[in-house]
């Protein structure tokens, strides 16, 4: 029998897993209500916000994949855009004049349109039923009465600490003195298990509902003028008053004054469009566009099949080896190819003319240089990574296995991270989410909203002429990656994790486990993972390990050291330390969900 730590979940009314247990039980509680997928995510996602504000916030990001059985065809699959875009003022020529070569990781200068809460409104209105106040109770009722500090939130928080006191006074004064049992502390971090409230947050939100259901009777009206009080309203008009406050401490060690405007929220509307999508063998794999970097695993599943990794023994040092080094051609393609700027046609990465071509770079001993390709002749060119001068706590969107502690990093960096959710309901409709950004660390507390913005900025170069180039408008290359997959024509597994450069390494072991393995849901996420560190990271400082391998500690002696005679730089992680999966599925009559036990917060909940 298959190792589990914990069993596969089966069941027929509703299954929902993410990585906080409140967020989980959250949304199974909406769908036990008689909610559908889209009302359970939403309200699991404004739970996330609440219970695990180092990993996000609501002036973070939020990439949704939904799929709804109600549409036709291909309309049945979507993808909803919550990565905000760049301000209108912010150029490379901006940050030049600053003498700055690479985008600061934290304060007000890298702060783009926080995307995260019309991507859960538009999702509300057009594939669930319930009203606002309905989906938002949960979260209400998590920052109005508290909820359990999060081992890692502590450590995050007591890394910032001192930076906080120094130089953001209102973060200090949110986390530093956080209200328990109503009441504020003394100048202290608090600890892991105290209960926290968010009333600053909570009444952010209730004067939305305030303002929405003053609106009218009619639902969609509601919804619209929610947003609006968002986009255009007192929510806009608090972070623009603030960013026009002065100038932020940031990651570059100076103090910088914030580019974002109300104008550029009130311009800006979260995107729905078509996902990427890649067939391999029976499954059809859907991703987001070139704006995220989703498209990854499509080039891998390509050439893997062009491979035939299906004649390879699981989880041998074969195996591995052949993941690692297709996902090295992806990513070094990723840093070539993909942005929100005059990106590549998608199908010219995954031509199978194309593949071919790739995989006959992959050879018996691990590649030690980039290798982006030249669809349709073209020349790549990618940046070059500058040393850095200075870093600084709350930068970067790290992979567990960077450190002994999810957070705090052996530089002392503490850096935000990302949430995931999984959705399905008795009637087919699935939905994967990431979450991210807006983490408690990234940028100061904002007065009177009790959130602070988002820094995805960081991850536009200033070089020109690249397609993930800094362009007022456009969305910054993220690394959020929720993945949705067909089997046989019909749905089949809503999945995901985060974890920066890492998601999409970690979430295609979960899909090759259940494809070529012996796994069901939960014993492919608990099986031993592994993900390359080869490829630059997609974060302030920019580094990357030539032929870099972590593995955590579980696999067998001998996989580990052929992995190092085929040329690997192999470093052996903690036994539960690679990404923080989860997964709902349809199959077999049933619907199914299986969580990660890493990290000690992930659950799937469902009957």
């Amino acid at each position: 029998m298959t190792f589990t730590t914990r069993p596969e979940l089966v069941g027929s009314v509703g299954m929902v897993a993410s990585t906080h247990w409140l967020a989980s039980a959250s949304a199974m509680a909406i769908l036990e209500a008689g909610g559908n997928a889209a009302d359970a995510a939403v309200a699991g996602g404004f739970v996330l916000q609440i219970v695990e504000p180092h990993l996000n916030g609501p002036g973070g990001d939020a990439p949704i994949i939904v799929h709804d059985p109600r549409q036709d065809g291909d309309a049945q699959t979507r993808v909803i855009c919550g990565q905000g875009v760049a301000p209108a003022a912010a150029t490379p020529e901006h940050f030049a004049a600053l003498g700055l070569d690479l985008i600061p990781g934290t304060g007000l200068l890298p702060a783009v349109v926080p995307g995260a809460f019309d991507a859960w409104i538009t999702l509300l209105r057009d594939h669930g039923t319930l009203p606002l106040r309905a989906v938002l109770e949960p979260a209400l009722h998590y920052a109005e009465h508290g909820h359990p500090l999060l081992p890692a939130a502590a450590n995050a928080l007591a890394t910032v600490a001192p930076m906080f006191r120094e130089h953001w006074p209102t973060s200090a004064a949110r986390w530093l003195t956080p209200p328990v049992n109503g009441e504020a502390g003394p100048d202290q971090v608090p600890v892991a298990g105290t209960r926290i409230l968010s009333p600053e947050i909570a009444a952010t939100y209730r004067r939305i509902l305030d303002i929405s259901e003053a609106a009218g009777e009619d639902r969609d009206v509601q919804l619209e003028a929610a947003r609006d009080a968002w986009y255009r309203g007192f929510v806009a008009d608090a972070i623009d008053a603030f960013i026009r406050s002065g100038p932020v401490h940031d990651s570059s060690g100076s103090a910088h004054s914030g580019l974002l405007t109300a104008e550029d929220l009130a311009q800006w509307r979260a995107p729905i469009e078509a996902p990427s999508r890649l067939t391999y063998g029976s499954v059809e794999v859907f991703k987001t566009g070139l704006w995220g970097q989703g498209p990854v695993m499509l080039q891998q599943l390509a050439l893997l099949e062009h491979l035939g990794i299906d004649a390879v023994a699981p989880g041998s040092a074969e195996w591995i080896h052949l993941i690692v080094e297709a996902g090295k051609l992806a990513f070094a393609d990723r840093e070539a190819w993909y942005g929100d700027t005059d990106p590549l046609p998608l199908q010219e990465l995954l031509d199978p003319a194309y593949t071919a071509q790739r995989a006959t770079l992959i050879g018996p001993v691990a590649d030690r240089e980039q290798r982006p390709g030249s669809p349709g002749g073209r020349i790549p060119r990618t940046a070059t990574v500058v040393a850095p001068t200075h870093v600084a706590a709350g930068i970067g969107e790290p992979t567990l296995a960077r450190g002994t502690d999810p957070v705090t990093q052996p530089s002392g960096e503490s850096r935000g991270d990302t949430c995931h959710l999984d959705v399905v309901d008795a009637n087919g409709m699935m939905i994967s989410a990431t979450p991210s950004g807006g983490w408690l660390q990234s940028s100061p507390t904002i007065p009177g909203l009790g959130f602070c913005l988002g820094t995805r900025a960081q991850m536009f170069w200033l070089t020109p002429g690249l397609p993930n180039t800094l362009r007022p408008g456009a969305r910054p290359r993220t690394t959020l990656s929720p993945a949705f997959a067909l089997r046989e024509g019909k749905p089949w597994l809503a999945f995901g994790t985060p974890g920066g450069d890492g998601q999409d390494q970690w979430a295609l072991q979960l899909l090759l486990n259940l494809i070529h393995g012996e796994h069901n849901i939960q014993s492919a996420i608990d099986a031993p993972a592994f993900h390359s560190t080869h490829m630059p990271s997609s974060f302030y400082p920019r580094d990357s390990v030539p032929a870099g391998l972590v593995l955590e500690d579980r696999f067998p002696a001998e996989v580990i050291a052929r992995l190092r005679e085929l040329g690997h730089e192999v470093t052996v992680g903690d036994p539960w330390s690679e990404g923080r999966l989860s997964a709902v599925a349809r199959e077999d009559g049933w619907l199914k969900a299986g969580a990660n036990p890493r990290g000690n917060q992930g659950y799937a909940v469902g009957r």
